[in-house]
Order: C-alpha cells, then structure tokens, then sequence
C-alpha cells in the first residue's frame, strides 16, 4: 500500500513539475549552445538518496521503464547494451563521431544529470555531436527513466565517481 501510494505521490509531483516547467526550445533554435543552456527540466532536482533494490539514486521500475524507452529510441544508435559502435573514437567518412558507448566505457559519466537530461531533450547538435532531439518524442519522466537505465550498465566505481561529481556540480 505504502508503495502504490509513494508512486502516485511521486507521479503527481512530477506531473506537476512538467506542467510548472514547459518552456520549450523552437526546433530551428535547438542547435545553438544558448537556447541548449536555457532548456529548461527539473530533472537536477532529482534527490540522490540510495534507494533501496538498486543503491543509486533510481527506482528499479525507473530502470525498467527505461529500458522499454532506450529499446524503442536509442538501440539502433548505441547498441543493445549501449555499447555503441565499433571505432566509435573515430570520426566518420562526414566527419562526425560515431554514437559513443553509454555503458561507462565513455565519457557520458563525466557529465551530471542535468546535461544528460538536456543533450537527451535537446539533441547533441548544440555540443557539437548528431543525435536527434527527442523533446518532441520523450516525456521527462521517460528521460528520467532512460538516465536511470543506462547507470544500470555503469559499474559501481564508475557510478560512485558520477556520483561524487553530481554532489559536487550541485554545491555550486
């Protein structure tokens, strides 16, 4: 009972954080650096308490609903297990980089949650990379889902160094 009634408190709250917090980004607009840094998600407000079942700041059912997302949006791009493509460090024949790995073997673990959110939402076009916007696709909750899922594939002391620099990037 405790649990049901926390989900649909936690849903309610993030029901109306969507609501309080829709400012969009015009599709023409999403590729500047500017209107990237103004997007707007109350995703950095996520606490980082261990939850219990998965030790991180997730749900497992968050995991798990992400995984259904990253399946029907981000495979084809970054592989089943988000382990990306082959020579992904190098560029290719039109000069962009390959999707690099999302599983910690790459660099998305240095960034805190609110850029992945952010590149997730607006694309990668303002940071200089390819992949798509889902603004337009993916609710924030999803995104939020698809975060937690991929730190799935982190191990723990990749996790544990994300998670020392969230705290840190959140104290500024």
């Amino acid at each position: 009972m405790k649990k049901i009634l926390f989900k649909s408190a936690f849903v309610a709250l993030l029901s109306f954080s969507l609501f309080a917090c829709n400012k969009k980004i015009d599709e023409q607009d999403a590729n500047t650096k500017t209107q990237y840094e103004d997007t707007v998600l109350t995703i950095d407000a996520i606490t980082l308490t261990p939850k219990n079942g998965t030790e991180r700041w997730y749900f497992s059912e968050q995991a798990e609903r992400g995984q259904i997302v990253f399946a029907s949006n981000c495979v084809a791009c970054h592989g089943r297990k988000a382990e990306a493509t082959p020579n992904w460090k190098t560029p290719n024949d039109n000069g962009h980089y390959p999707p690099p790995p999302l599983n910690g073997t790459a660099h998305a673990w240095h960034h805190p949650i609110s850029v992945l959110g952010r590149t997730i939402y607006s694309g990668g076009a303002a940071v200089g990379g390819q992949m798509p916007a889902f603004k337009n696709r993916l609710s924030e909750s999803e995104i939020i889902d698809v975060i937690a899922h991929i730190q799935t594939y982190w191990p723990d002391t990749i996790y544990d160094r994300w998670l020392t620099m969230e705290k840190s990037s959140r104290r500024q």
